[in-house]
């Protein structure tokens, strides 16, 4: 079985990622596609700001144990989803810092996006392939747009489908099939 992180990119308080990842973390739980996910919370993670003195592309050779910790975690993983929130039009200054760790780890593994915010992280999405492309992890077509987050999700957490725009179905099932092919 393929193992997939599901890494939870806000690390605010009161967040709303918490909310996304037990709706996501319930829905891939219920998808019989041979994938097994784990959620990555980069709150808890808590990495500091990236400290390395060599790039991580050009040796992963890490001197501090925070980074061989993380690259652990993500190299054990064979795929990605990540749920990341807007923030001024750009992705959380967490989730870069967590990407600009490592190199190596992330190469050749195939990632989903599931965005939310006022317009569902369409530029955080899309700023994110950016990066996606240098450190060569390979993003899923299908993606997954929560608009009005605010609104999104009923007082029990359930998901309002008005402001949800792709399906977790269709993307686990692109990642299944490129791990498949892999």
């Amino acid at each position: 079985m393929k193992k997939i992180g599901v890494i939870l990119a806000s690390v605010r308080e009161g967040r709303n990622g918490e909310k996304i990842a037990n709706w996501f973390m319930e829905e891939a739980s219920h998808k019989d596609i041979g994938l097994d996910f784990s959620l990555i919370d980069l709150k808890e993670i808590d990495l500091p700001s990236m400290n390395e003195p060599v790039s991580p592309k050009a040796s992963s050779d890490y001197i501090y144990d925070h980074t061989r910790k993380w690259s652990r975690i993500i190299d054990a993983f064979d795929g990605f989803v990540i749920l990341t929130p807007e923030y001024n039009h750009g992705y959380p200054g967490s989730l870069k810092n967590a990407l600009d760790y490592l190199y190596e780890e992330w190469n050749g593994k195939p990632v989903g996006l599931v965005g939310y915010g006022g317009g569902g992280a369409q530029y955080s999405r899309r700023y994110l392939k950016d990066v996606f492309s240098v450190i060569e992890l390979v993003p899923m077509e299908e993606e997954v747009s929560i608009k009005k987050i605010w609104n999104a999700f009923d007082s029990e957490g359930r998901p309002i489908q008005d402001f949800i725009e792709g399906s977790i179905s269709r993307l686990l099932n692109q990642m299944a099939d490129y791990l498949k092919s892999d």
